[in-house]
């Protein structure tokens, strides 16, 4: 049987994440899915690909347009351990992916609720749905392990 659930796809999202934290990146993965189907996934490459661009959500973006010819994604669910930042999420809106689902909150720079709110703000003309806070506390304790040992 095949993954029907916010917490199946969030896990996958967090094995992605557990894969940066492999290559000494900020443990933070993304997985996209449209009709029931895992579409691309990614994780955190900033440091290195020497890209301040290379966040879990981007790269996966960039496989998923790569993947269905298209810099559209209607239709589609982006799963993320760390709530995003405004970059990310403006690449969410003009690609048009119409749902996130995000792991831990991120009182510094998140943008769909916590710092912000810009996923509810009228200035787009593409709106999101937003869901926060699936499996937060291991997508949160995944974080704090990895700079407690930066530390």
């Amino acid at each position: 049987m095949g993954i029907t659930t916010d917490k199946e796809w969030m896990t996958l999202a967090i094995q992605q994440a557990k894969l940066a934290e492999k290559i000494d990146e900020v443990p933070v993965g993304a997985v996209l899915v449209q009709d029931g189907q895992l579409i691309a996934q990614a994780h955190n490459q900033p440091i290195k690909n020497n890209d301040p661009t290379a966040h879990a959500e981007i790269q996966l973006l960039r496989q998923a347009g790569k993947k269905l010819g298209n810099y559209r994604l209607p239709n589609t669910t982006l799963y993320v351990s760390l709530e995003p930042c405004t970059m990310c999420l403006g690449a969410m809106i003009h690609a048009r992916v119409s749902r996130i689902v995000f792991g831990a909150y991120d009182e510094k720079t998140g943008v769909c609720g916590s710092c912000q709110d810009l996923s509810k703000s009228d200035c787009f003309n593409h709106t999101i749905e937003v869901e926060g806070g699936i499996l937060a506390d291991e997508c949160r304790d995944l974080l704090q392990q990895f700079f407690k040992h930066r530390r």
